[in-house]
């Protein structure tokens, strides 16, 4: 099994940080298909849990007193394949198959489908709540699991969002972690066009929440952040993360365009070779 490490090696989360974009590049080229921006964004932050804080264990992925991570805004399943790859669940030869007929790897995760994957996620909205209740059975059972979910920000704007938040503050669990990444583009434009998000720090506290505003490919930021939220006890936390839309890729960064594009063979090769340099 792979418990949480003791020593932080910030350079080491960094390399896999880029390695998983590396990945998530490569399949959705292969793909023809699928979500960019937002799998680039959250790569810092799923290397971080991965790589650092989350106990698992690949050869048993249904290890009772495991960690669990739910992607939430599951139309960036790219990034939870890749990490998934990178952490010895599968072969990363697979990760070429990505939305192809008969693969484990569908556009959205499934559960039924791909070891690693805790439950099928894309119907935005629904993951805090399916964090809750996992939460509130490792507490029932005496579980010193943890349970983290990843939403996006143009995802909370979702009523169940705000059901969910006030459900984990009624029932003070401290063994979630949400995460939001909040590069603040979704499909349709800016989230401050679409339905205003802010301010968000203020929002969640409102709730009850514990909450942490960091810089979302700040590595060090994030592992601290990870640190202190284990700390919290009585109500949940929420890392609110500050990130950009498709980071790590200069002609990706920023362009709301690339929420649901995949690369071209040509900017892949271009995106590769600035990738070297990454971090």
């Amino acid at each position: 099994m792979r418990l949480a490490t003791k020593h932080r090696d910030i350079d080491f989360l960094k390399k896999m940080a880029r390695a998983i974009r590396v990945e998530i590049l490569k399949m959705l080229t292969e793909a023809g298909s699928g979500h960019t921006g937002g799998s680039l964004s959250a790569a810092d932050i799923v290397s971080a849990l991965y790589f650092y804080k989350m106990r698992y264990n690949p050869k048993d992925p249904q290890w009772r007193e495991r960690d669990r991570f739910i992607l939430s805004k599951g139309h960036a399943a790219p990034v939870l394949y890749a990490v998934l790859a990178l952490s010895g669940y599968f072969d990363k030869q697979l990760l070429l198959t990505l939305r192809k007929l008969g693969s484990p790897l569908q556009g959205h995760p499934c559960s039924k489908k791909l070891p690693g994957v805790e439950i099928s996620t894309g119907s935005l909205g629904q993951g805090l709540s399916i964090a809750n209740g996992i939460a509130m059975g490792l507490k029932l059972d005496r579980l010193p699991s943890r349970v983290y979910c990843l939403v996006g920000d143009g995802e909370i704007q979702e009523g169940q969002i705000w059901e969910a938040a006030m459900t984990a503050s009624h029932y003070r669990l401290d063994n979630l972690c949400a995460i939001i990444d909040n590069n603040g583009l979704q499909i349709d434009g800016h989230c401050s066009d679409v339905m205003g998000i802010e301010p968000i720090v203020q929002k969640w506290e409102a709730f009850g929440w514990y909450v942490i505003d960091i810089y979302g490919h700040d590595m060090r930021a994030i592992v601290d952040a990870l640190d202190e939220a284990e700390s919290v006890t009585g109500r949940p936390t929420m890392v609110v993360a500050r990130t950009v839309k498709g980071k790590g890729v200069s002609f990706f960064e920023g362009k709301v365009e690339y929420h649901g594009i995949a690369p071209t063979k040509e900017e892949l090769e271009s995106a590769l070779r600035e990738l070297e340099h990454y971090g």
